[in-house]
């Protein structure tokens, strides 16, 4: 069975790299690409509604120009959705391998994962959902991947390590391990927060034996620290091309996707960012 990718688009520059991400990225798994566009219902007016009709047929055949310009050889279609964006596109997701989307639009695909309407789209399709800003300037070659040892981590390990193979990347395992709170104030407890520290790293990295035997061609770097996940992800996405996160998390990554730490991550990232659920929420 072919792959399927699902592009949602509004006309917006950021919803246009997202087209570009998921032409380049149907390329790489020989998936066929599938464009959404959704508009209101038509209005009374019959002039206005041509006028209108027009425009969205418009922002339908320039996603469909980029993306055959980005890949030529891919299969690609386009569909004209009436209704609510967040509504339509998870329709169309319905069998989807990935959905690709903007970060930012004009109305259409605008906020859906940077606002409320996330929340019904994270963890409520079959594939990862790709957020993207803006085209990528240069290829590093790297992928980071924040990893906290919880299901749905487990998840996103499984995407970036297949993600690594398919491009031939090296990859990049974040773990940010953020003190409890009463630890700025516990001095004479810094010794044993350090054993704690070192005993997660331990057991956080133990689980990553099955996926470095299973994938020994790819070139792995760990970077394990004190901090705040927003902070060192948007750091690392400076260079890397793709930065992926499980849509929860235990601790530190928890609501990486959903909530405050996923926004923030969201807005400040300067790659795109793959978001993807555990099996069993999809």
């Amino acid at each position: 069975m072919v792959p399927i990718i699902v592009v949602g688009v509004d006309g917006s520059s950021p919803s246009l790299a997202a087209v570009q991400y998921a032409a380049e990225d149907a390329a790489r798994r020989h998936a066929a690409l599938r464009i959404i566009h959704a508009r209101s219902a038509a209005v009374r007016d019959a002039e206005l509604n041509a006028v209108q009709e027009r425009h969205h047929q418009e922002v339908l055949a320039e996603a469909q120009r980029r993306a055959w310009e980005c890949a030529p050889d891919i299969r690609i279609s386009a569909q004209l959705v009436v209704g609510p964006p967040a509504e339509r596109l998870r329709e169309a997701a319905h069998d989807a391998d990935e959905v690709v989307i903007g970060s930012r639009g004009k109305g259409g695909f605008a906020g859906l994962i940077l606002g409320s309407v996330s929340l019904s789209m994270v963890g409520h399709i079959p594939g990862p959902v790709v957020v993207v800003r803006k085209p990528a300037q240069r290829i590093y070659g790297k992928l980071v991947v924040g990893y906290d040892g919880g299901d749905e981590s487990e998840t996103a390990l499984e995407f970036a390590f297949a993600e690594a193979d398919r491009r031939g990347a090296r990859l990049k395992l974040v773990y940010a391990w953020e003190p409890p709170s009463f630890a700025a104030s516990a001095v004479v407890y810094g010794a044993l927060l350090q054993q704690l520290f070192d005993e997660r790293i331990t057991s956080v990295w133990q689980q990553l034996a099955p996926w470095t035997l299973k994938y020994p061609h790819i070139p792995v770097e760990r970077l394990a620290t004190c901090g705040h996940p927003v902070f060192l992800l948007s750091e690392e996405s400076r260079t890397a091309d793709l930065v992926i996160v499980g849509s929860r998390g235990r601790g530190t990554f928890a609501s990486t996707a959903l909530g405050s730490v996923g926004h923030g991550l969201l807005h400040r990232a300067h790659c795109p960012v793959a978001v993807v659920a555990e099996e069993g929420r999809r």
